[in-house]
Protein backbone atom coordinates (compact mmCIF):
# COMPACT_ATOMS: atom_id res chain seq x y z
CA UNK A 1 0.00 0.00 0.00
CA UNK A 2 1.26 3.47 -0.88
CA UNK A 3 -0.02 6.85 0.27
CA UNK A 4 0.69 10.14 -1.50
CA UNK A 5 0.58 13.07 0.94
CA UNK A 6 -0.87 15.90 -1.12
CA UNK A 7 -1.42 18.35 1.73
CA UNK A 8 -5.14 18.45 2.46
CA UNK A 9 -5.62 14.81 1.40
CA UNK A 10 -3.63 11.56 1.39
CA UNK A 11 -4.43 9.34 -1.56
CA UNK A 12 -3.98 5.59 -1.53
CA UNK A 13 -2.59 4.38 -4.85
CA UNK A 14 -1.15 1.27 -6.42
CA UNK A 15 1.16 0.72 -9.39
CA UNK A 16 1.13 -2.56 -11.35
CA UNK A 17 2.71 -3.74 -14.58
CA UNK A 18 5.97 -2.42 -16.00
CA UNK A 19 7.33 0.52 -13.94
CA UNK A 20 9.03 1.84 -17.09
CA UNK A 21 6.00 1.33 -19.35
CA UNK A 22 3.63 3.84 -20.89
CA UNK A 23 1.22 4.94 -18.12
CA UNK A 24 -2.48 4.08 -17.95
CA UNK A 25 -4.34 5.70 -15.04
CA UNK A 26 -7.65 4.39 -13.69
CA UNK A 27 -10.20 6.43 -11.72
CA UNK A 28 -13.07 4.72 -9.91
CA UNK A 29 -16.80 5.13 -9.65
CA UNK A 30 -18.69 6.48 -6.64
CA UNK A 31 -18.83 3.90 -3.84
CA UNK A 32 -15.94 1.72 -5.03
CA UNK A 33 -12.20 1.53 -4.44
CA UNK A 34 -9.26 0.65 -6.69
CA UNK A 35 -10.16 -3.05 -6.61
CA UNK A 36 -12.74 -2.10 -9.25
CA UNK A 37 -10.10 -2.87 -11.91
CA UNK A 38 -8.79 -6.17 -10.51
CA UNK A 39 -10.38 -8.37 -13.17
CA UNK A 40 -9.35 -6.18 -16.11
CA UNK A 41 -5.65 -5.53 -15.47
CA UNK A 42 -4.42 -9.13 -16.04
CA UNK A 43 -6.16 -9.08 -19.44
CA UNK A 44 -4.41 -5.95 -20.73
CA UNK A 45 -1.19 -5.91 -22.79
CA UNK A 46 2.09 -6.37 -20.96
CA UNK A 47 4.65 -3.59 -20.91
CA UNK A 48 2.27 -0.92 -19.59
CA UNK A 49 2.39 0.89 -16.26
CA UNK A 50 -1.01 0.73 -14.51
CA UNK A 51 -1.79 3.35 -11.85
CA UNK A 52 -4.91 3.12 -9.68
CA UNK A 53 -6.01 5.23 -6.75
CA UNK A 54 -8.83 5.70 -4.24
CA UNK A 55 -10.41 9.13 -4.53
CA UNK A 56 -10.82 11.22 -1.40
CA UNK A 57 -13.27 9.78 1.10
CA UNK A 58 -13.07 6.31 -0.46
CA UNK A 59 -11.11 3.12 0.19
CA UNK A 60 -7.89 3.74 2.08
CA UNK A 61 -7.52 7.42 1.14
CA UNK A 62 -8.13 10.10 3.74
CA UNK A 63 -11.47 11.85 4.10
CA UNK A 64 -11.31 15.66 4.26
CA UNK A 65 -14.46 17.36 5.47
CA UNK A 66 -17.16 17.46 2.77
CA UNK A 67 -19.04 18.21 0.68
CA UNK A 68 -16.52 18.18 -2.15
CA UNK A 69 -16.41 20.16 -5.37
CA UNK A 70 -15.48 18.47 -8.65
CA UNK A 71 -12.56 20.90 -8.86
CA UNK A 72 -11.08 19.36 -5.71
CA UNK A 73 -11.36 15.83 -7.14
CA UNK A 74 -9.73 16.95 -10.39
CA UNK A 75 -6.98 18.68 -8.41
CA UNK A 76 -6.39 15.50 -6.38
CA UNK A 77 -5.79 13.53 -9.58
CA UNK A 78 -3.61 16.29 -11.00
CA UNK A 79 -1.43 16.43 -7.89
CA UNK A 80 -1.15 12.64 -7.69
CA UNK A 81 0.10 12.47 -11.29
CA UNK A 82 2.55 15.30 -10.60
CA UNK A 83 3.70 13.43 -7.47
CA UNK A 84 4.30 10.33 -9.59
CA UNK A 85 5.84 12.39 -12.43
CA UNK A 86 3.29 11.08 -14.93
CA UNK A 87 2.95 12.69 -18.35
CA UNK A 88 1.12 11.60 -21.50
CA UNK A 89 -0.99 8.93 -19.84
CA UNK A 90 -4.16 7.32 -21.07
CA UNK A 91 -6.69 8.21 -18.37
CA UNK A 92 -9.53 5.70 -17.90
CA UNK A 93 -12.36 7.16 -15.82
CA UNK A 94 -15.55 5.35 -14.89
CA UNK A 95 -18.66 7.29 -13.77
CA UNK A 96 -17.43 10.07 -11.45
CA UNK A 97 -13.95 8.97 -12.54
CA UNK A 98 -14.96 9.88 -16.09
CA UNK A 99 -15.97 13.33 -14.91
CA UNK A 100 -12.57 13.70 -13.23
CA UNK A 101 -11.00 12.59 -16.52
CA UNK A 102 -12.82 15.31 -18.46
CA UNK A 103 -11.90 18.02 -15.97
CA UNK A 104 -8.27 16.95 -15.84
CA UNK A 105 -7.94 16.83 -19.63
CA UNK A 106 -9.29 20.38 -19.87
CA UNK A 107 -6.82 21.54 -17.22
CA UNK A 108 -3.66 19.51 -17.91
CA UNK A 109 -3.24 18.22 -21.46
CA UNK A 110 0.44 17.63 -20.65
CA UNK A 111 -0.66 14.85 -18.30
CA UNK A 112 -3.19 13.20 -20.61
CA UNK A 113 -2.73 12.10 -24.21
CA UNK A 114 -6.00 10.15 -24.53
CA UNK A 115 -9.24 9.59 -22.60
CA UNK A 116 -11.44 6.58 -21.97
CA UNK A 117 -14.82 7.86 -20.75
CA UNK A 118 -16.54 4.81 -19.32
CA UNK A 119 -20.14 4.77 -18.10
CA UNK A 120 -20.10 8.49 -17.49
CA UNK A 121 -21.44 11.80 -18.73
CA UNK A 122 -20.58 15.44 -19.05
CA UNK A 123 -23.49 15.83 -16.63
CA UNK A 124 -25.00 12.93 -14.66
CA UNK A 125 -28.54 13.40 -13.38
CA UNK A 126 -29.69 16.67 -11.83
CA UNK A 127 -28.67 18.54 -8.71
CA UNK A 128 -32.14 17.93 -7.25
CA UNK A 129 -31.81 14.18 -7.82
CA UNK A 130 -28.43 14.09 -6.10
CA UNK A 131 -29.62 16.28 -3.23
CA UNK A 132 -32.52 13.88 -2.66
CA UNK A 133 -30.23 10.83 -2.77
CA UNK A 134 -27.80 12.48 -0.34
CA UNK A 135 -30.62 13.30 2.09
CA UNK A 136 -31.99 9.75 1.94
CA UNK A 137 -28.59 8.13 2.52
CA UNK A 138 -27.65 10.56 5.26
CA UNK A 139 -30.90 9.69 7.06
CA UNK A 140 -30.89 5.91 6.51
CA UNK A 141 -27.30 4.89 5.68
CA UNK A 142 -25.67 3.44 2.59
CA UNK A 143 -27.33 0.09 3.18
CA UNK A 144 -30.69 1.69 2.36
CA UNK A 145 -29.46 2.42 -1.18
CA UNK A 146 -27.49 -0.78 -1.75
CA UNK A 147 -30.09 -2.93 -3.51
CA UNK A 148 -31.06 -0.19 -5.98
CA UNK A 149 -27.38 0.51 -6.60
CA UNK A 150 -26.68 -3.13 -7.43
CA UNK A 151 -29.52 -2.96 -10.00
CA UNK A 152 -27.77 -0.04 -11.69
CA UNK A 153 -24.25 -1.42 -11.38
CA UNK A 154 -24.65 -4.89 -12.84
CA UNK A 155 -26.41 -6.90 -15.50
CA UNK A 156 -28.94 -9.56 -14.52
CA UNK A 157 -26.58 -12.55 -14.77
CA UNK A 158 -24.00 -10.99 -12.47
CA UNK A 159 -26.65 -9.95 -9.93
CA UNK A 160 -27.63 -13.61 -9.65
CA UNK A 161 -24.05 -14.71 -8.87
CA UNK A 162 -22.53 -15.16 -5.43
CA UNK A 163 -20.01 -12.41 -6.17
CA UNK A 164 -22.68 -9.72 -5.90
CA UNK A 165 -22.39 -9.85 -2.10
CA UNK A 166 -18.77 -8.69 -2.29
CA UNK A 167 -19.67 -5.58 -4.28
CA UNK A 168 -22.61 -4.79 -2.03
CA UNK A 169 -20.21 -4.97 0.91
CA UNK A 170 -17.70 -2.71 -0.84
CA UNK A 171 -20.41 -0.08 -1.30
CA UNK A 172 -21.86 -0.21 2.20
CA UNK A 173 -18.42 -0.13 3.86
CA UNK A 174 -17.30 3.06 2.14
CA UNK A 175 -17.09 6.01 4.57
CA UNK A 176 -20.52 7.67 4.57
CA UNK A 177 -19.25 11.24 4.49
CA UNK A 178 -16.78 10.41 1.72
CA UNK A 179 -19.54 8.92 -0.42
CA UNK A 180 -21.86 11.87 0.21
CA UNK A 181 -19.07 14.38 -0.38
CA UNK A 182 -18.36 12.93 -3.82
CA UNK A 183 -22.07 12.59 -4.61
CA UNK A 184 -22.37 16.33 -4.05
CA UNK A 185 -19.53 16.89 -6.53
CA UNK A 186 -21.41 14.94 -9.22
CA UNK A 187 -24.60 16.92 -8.58
CA UNK A 188 -22.76 20.20 -9.03
CA UNK A 189 -20.99 19.33 -12.30
CA UNK A 190 -21.83 20.19 -15.90
CA UNK A 191 -18.90 19.66 -18.27
CA UNK A 192 -20.75 19.99 -21.60
CA UNK A 193 -19.02 23.23 -22.60
CA UNK A 194 -15.45 22.41 -21.42
CA UNK A 195 -15.54 18.87 -22.79
CA UNK A 196 -16.70 20.13 -26.19
CA UNK A 197 -13.42 22.04 -26.43
CA UNK A 198 -11.23 18.94 -26.03
CA UNK A 199 -9.13 17.72 -28.95
CA UNK A 200 -7.52 14.39 -28.13
CA UNK A 201 -8.19 10.69 -28.82
CA UNK A 202 -11.20 9.50 -26.83
CA UNK A 203 -13.14 6.27 -26.42
CA UNK A 204 -16.57 6.02 -24.82
CA UNK A 205 -17.57 2.70 -23.21
CA UNK A 206 -21.15 1.93 -22.15
CA UNK A 207 -23.11 -1.03 -20.85
CA UNK A 208 -26.49 -1.68 -22.44
CA UNK A 209 -28.00 -2.49 -19.03
CA UNK A 210 -26.49 0.54 -17.25
CA UNK A 211 -29.17 2.11 -15.06
CA UNK A 212 -26.98 5.03 -13.95
CA UNK A 213 -25.40 6.35 -17.18
CA UNK A 214 -27.34 4.86 -20.11
CA UNK A 215 -25.55 4.33 -23.44
CA UNK A 216 -27.16 7.40 -25.02
CA UNK A 217 -25.63 9.63 -22.32
CA UNK A 218 -22.15 8.14 -22.80
CA UNK A 219 -22.43 8.46 -26.59
CA UNK A 220 -23.66 12.06 -26.32
CA UNK A 221 -20.73 12.92 -24.06
CA UNK A 222 -17.98 11.32 -26.12
CA UNK A 223 -19.50 12.80 -29.29
CA UNK A 224 -18.56 16.23 -27.88
CA UNK A 225 -14.94 15.33 -28.73
CA UNK A 226 -14.30 15.25 -32.52
CA UNK A 227 -12.93 11.96 -33.82
CA UNK A 228 -13.94 9.97 -30.74
CA UNK A 229 -15.19 6.38 -30.87
CA UNK A 230 -17.90 4.56 -28.92
CA UNK A 231 -18.14 0.95 -27.76
CA UNK A 232 -21.23 -0.75 -26.32
CA UNK A 233 -20.87 -3.83 -24.10
CA UNK A 234 -23.98 -6.01 -24.13
CA UNK A 235 -25.25 -7.56 -20.92
CA UNK A 236 -23.23 -5.12 -18.82
CA UNK A 237 -24.38 -2.62 -16.22
CA UNK A 238 -22.70 0.49 -14.82
CA UNK A 239 -19.49 -1.39 -13.95
CA UNK A 240 -18.70 -3.44 -17.09
CA UNK A 241 -15.09 -3.87 -15.98
CA UNK A 242 -16.54 -6.11 -13.25
CA UNK A 243 -19.37 -8.01 -14.90
CA UNK A 244 -17.84 -8.19 -18.43
CA UNK A 245 -14.06 -7.89 -17.87
CA UNK A 246 -13.03 -9.77 -21.04
CA UNK A 247 -15.15 -7.55 -23.27
CA UNK A 248 -13.99 -4.45 -21.39
CA UNK A 249 -10.32 -5.36 -21.68
CA UNK A 250 -10.81 -6.07 -25.37
CA UNK A 251 -12.28 -2.62 -26.01
CA UNK A 252 -9.55 -0.95 -23.98
CA UNK A 253 -6.75 -2.95 -25.65
CA UNK A 254 -8.10 -2.07 -29.08
CA UNK A 255 -8.05 1.64 -28.23
CA UNK A 256 -4.55 1.52 -26.70
CA UNK A 257 -3.31 -0.24 -29.81
CA UNK A 258 -5.07 2.15 -32.17
CA UNK A 259 -3.48 5.24 -30.61
CA UNK A 260 -0.02 3.62 -30.40
CA UNK A 261 0.15 3.42 -26.60
CA UNK A 262 1.26 -0.22 -26.82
Amino acid sequence: MQLADLGDVRLHYRIDGDPAGAPVVFSNSLGTDLRLWDAVLPLLPQGLKFIRYDMRGHGLSSMPEGPYAMGALVRDAERLLDHLEVRDCVFVGLSIGGMIAQGLAVKRLDQIRALVLSNTGAKIGTKQMWDERIAQIRAHGLDSAADATMERWFGKAFRESAEIALWRNMLTRQPLDGYLGCAAAIGGTDFYTPTSGLRLPALGIAGDADGATPPDLVRETVDLIPGSTFHLIRGAGHLPCVDQPVAYAGALTGFLTQIGHV
